[in-house]
């Protein structure tokens, strides 16, 4: 599965490249990212509307449209303080999160309605991909991120991670209403691959509350899209090439709308880059079959999801996944570069 840093930390290389990695064109670059608002008329009836800042342990950046600049920035400063209350909800850093909480105890009551969801999605998301997603890799990555994370760094062996696996199975969690518990001892998860893409959906519904019917967020890659840009034009989105050649591999349009990338060259634990952010749940090694894989789909929160999941999948094993799906596509980077695209995928050139 994909993990992030803590959803409230500063800035990681991480973030940075897959910030880099969808970018809606015409907006900043990630070289050049803006520190404050923006507020621009283009013509006169409408005026755009962005924000960069921190957010989620990495760069969020939105971009509104709206006759009405006053309106926008209220918009935009409510999304922003949205942002902020849901990560602390589902960081599994924050000590007063109850996913924190949750995993200190093995047991929660009283769930907040958020985590709540998130938590059955990801079950949801489970069966769909046949395990391949799956929260409960915390322990996995906690070894992966002890033994190669600090000065002195040793190898997991495979007895170590053998070990681990037991406590790794999303089958092992009871959610009843408001109460979720871990059916095996140590068990514990990271919603950092659904998790921002869950937030990002509930801003994008917060702004349309307020009357913004065109915006775009791009939450580290993870970009929720509505209406158009100016001119009723769509949205375009360019995924980069995890090569850094300079070249998009592809283009899309986009109007109502998610899409979500993740990728093993985002970050490594060891230099031989053998152990990455992904994690297949099944071997508790990172798989290196698959480079990149994009998801396009109605909502970010599953886009998210199945874009860690078609990571994990070989790219053929992925894209006919991906066909098999209702109103789901997909763009996979093998290893050796070559695209594989399901068969509903639509490029901008189109």
């Amino acid at each position: 599965m994909k993990q992030t840093d803590d959803l409230r930390r500063g800035v990681d290389r991480r973030s940075f490249l897959k910030l880099s990695g969808l970018l809606g064109l015409g907006m900043a670059s990630a070289a050049v990212l803006p520190a404050g608002a923006e507020a621009v008329s283009f013509n006169k009836r409408m005026v755009k509307v962005s924000k960069t800042r921190l957010a989620m342990g990495s760069f969020v950046s939105m971009t509104l449209l709206h006759p009405s600049k006053d309106q926008a920035e209220e918009a935009l400063e409510a999304a922003f303080s949205e942002i902020d209350r849901l990560s602390g909800l589902l960081s599994r850093y924050d000590h007063t999160s109850a996913v924190y909480d949750l995993n200190t105890r093995g047991h929660l009551d009283g769930l907040p309605p958020e985590v709540a969801q998130v938590v059955a999605s990801s079950l949801y998301y489970h069966r769909l991909t046949g395990g391949y997603f799956d929260v409960t890799v915390k322990p996995v990555v906690d070894l992966f991120q002890q033994k190669l994370g600090g000065e002195k760094k040793a190898w997991p062996t495979d007895a170590e991670i053998k070990d681990l696996l037991k406590r790794v199975d999303a089958c092992n969690i009871e959610l009843k209403d408001q109460s979720v518990s871990f059916k095996a001892e140590g068990m514990g998860i990271t919603l950092d691959g659904i998790a921002v893409g869950f937030i990002v959906d509930r801003v994008s519904e917060l702004l349309l509350s307020r009357g913004i019917q065109n915006h775009l967020i791009n939450a580290s890659g993870d970009i929720r899209t509505r209406g158009s840009k100016e001119d009723g034009k769509p949205w375009a989105v360019a995924i980069q090439d995890p090569w850094k050649r300079k070249t998009y591999p592809d283009v899309v349009h986009m109007g109502d709308g998610a899409i979500s990338t993740s990728g093993n060259y985002e970050i490594y634990y060891d230099q031989e880059k053998m152990f990455h952010h992904i994690v297949n749940p099944k071997t508790g090694l990172s798989p290196d079959g698959v480079t990149s894989g994009t998801i396009r789909a109605n909502t970010c929160m599953e886009a998210d999801a199945l874009a860690t999941a078609l990571c994990v999948m070989s790219p053929a094993q992925g894209t006919e996944f991906v066909n098999g799906l209702a109103a789901c596509e997909s763009l996979v980077i093998g290893k050796d570069g070559a695209l594989w695209k399901s068969k509903g995928w639509k490029s901008a050139a189109i």
